[in-house]
């Protein structure tokens, strides 16, 4: 079960999403095809543009009907809506110890879940129906593992219901071997399979026995060696991949490749000002402040520029990061007037459990233990009601050995 959550919890840090109403008006060239408009569309994604992304995909389903990859990718956007609006999209979310995220939301609405189960299930569908008219059809192999394999993150990361997402991720997982196996040259498949490897043998010596009675293949090396060549140029899981690696490598602390990563997307789509954010992020985690503040203060700037909707506390997200890379460089004043804007608007209550960390920090510089005392009780009990072990604990650590 572990397994199959932080397998749920990797594909979720690749998610972006849109808000919900778009208008379906698009018009499609005579000489488009399937590929270019997913690749259309994805690209529209990625630059946070999901109203054009879904009203491409959906003019397509109208000429290609019959195509599971469409259905696919709209599923795809309807479960991405849903964790937009919880704001759980970032690499923060998901590097401590695996929890069941899903406690500290709301159900989705009603609408979004009726569209992600009506896509995601006549995709499975036409796959299905390929392969019982040409059983050797390795499209419709794919196709039908990638589908599953969205069912499975979808039931772990929404419904938080492990057994059923177990089921689901061994399928495609199995697919998706099987496609590998048949053909080498279809690196995309690689993207499920290295990523239910990486995380099946991260798991204790027992559940990796139970893994490999299972079908899986625990293996972190060829896990993230089948991850690596699905981001190969060329992969219908490339960019997809790339946003798994970027996790792999957090939470291996291998945070200079993993901001290589990120660079390279952010220049892929401009457009994305969340990826500036991870820029940021990854620059804390790799002890460079200056780096983050950089990336931060251009980030901020691009925001406030930016109409489009924004994740659930996005401003306090940015503030809590600036404020942190400011705290690291000696800035207390800046800091604090970050910082005490994370607690003073909407945010996630990890994120303000994690501001009275740095403005715990803040107060010891100057002598405050008392105050420093208040935000780290305040800090632990915030990130422990929010899903946040690491923050919790770094509270705890820093009153343990500071406050007393």
């Amino acid at each position: 079960m572990r397994a199959v959550r932080l397998a749920c919890l990797l594909a979720a840090a690749l998610a972006l999403a849109r808000p919900v109403g778009a208008q379906d008006a698009v018009a499609l060239a005579p000489g488009e095809t399937v590929v270019s408009l997913r690749w259309r569309a994805y690209d529209a994604a990625y630059n946070l543009d999901y109203d054009r992304a879904i009203d491409l995909l959906r003019a397509g389903t109208r000429r290609w009907p019959e195509n599971a990859s469409l259905y696919r990718s709209l599923a795809t956007m309807a479960w991405l809506q849903i964790l937009f609006a919880r704001g759980s999209l970032t690499v923060d979310d998901y590097l401590g110890p695996l929890q069941k995220q899903y406690l500290a939301f709301r159900p989705p609405p009603p609408e979004l879940t009726a569209r992600f189960r009506e896509y995601a299930t006549r995709a499975v569908a036409l796959a299905e129906r390929q392969l019982a008219r040409a059983p050797g059809d390795l499209d419709a192999l794919y196709e039908r593992g990638a589908a599953v394999g969205l069912q499975a993150s979808y039931t772990g990361t929404i419904e938080g219901r492990m057994w059923p997402a177990f089921r689901q991720a061994r399928r495609a997982y199995l697919d998706h071997a099987e496609v590998q196996r048949r053909d080498p040259r279809r690196k995309e498949a690689g993207l499920i399979v290295g990523t239910y490897q990486y995380v099946t043998a991260t798991l204790s010596a027992p559940l990796r026995w139970m893994a490999r009675f299972a079908g899986f293949t625990p293996s972190r090396e060829q896990g993230v060696r089948n991850i690596r060549e699905a981001a190969q140029r060329g992969s219908d899981a490339a960019i997809e991949a790339k946003f798994g690696l970027i996790l792999i490598l957090s939470r291996e602390r291998r945070y200079l490749e993993a901001l290589t990563l990120v660079n390279e997307l952010r220049a892929a789509f401009p457009r994305n000002r969340l990826l500036t954010l991870e820029a940021g992020a990854t620059n804390l985690r790799a002890q460079r402040p200056a780096d983050a503040e950089r990336d931060l203060e251009a980030g901020m700037a691009q925001l406030a520029r930016d109409p489009r909707p924004r994740i659930a506390g996005e401003e306090a997200l940015w503030r809590l990061k600036r404020g942190t890379a400011r705290v690291a460089l000696s800035r207390p004043e800046e800091a604090r007037r970050d910082l005490s804007a994370v607690l003073a608007g909407d945010g996630r209550n990890w994120i303000k459990g994690r501001a009275r960390v740095e403005l715990a920090r803040l107060d010891l510089a100057t002598g405050d233990r008392a105050s420093a005392r208040r935000h780290l009780e305040l800090a632990r009990n915030l990130c422990v009601n929010d899903n946040d072990p690491m923050g919790a604990r770094e509270a705890a650590e820093l009153l343990r050995r500071t406050v007393g």
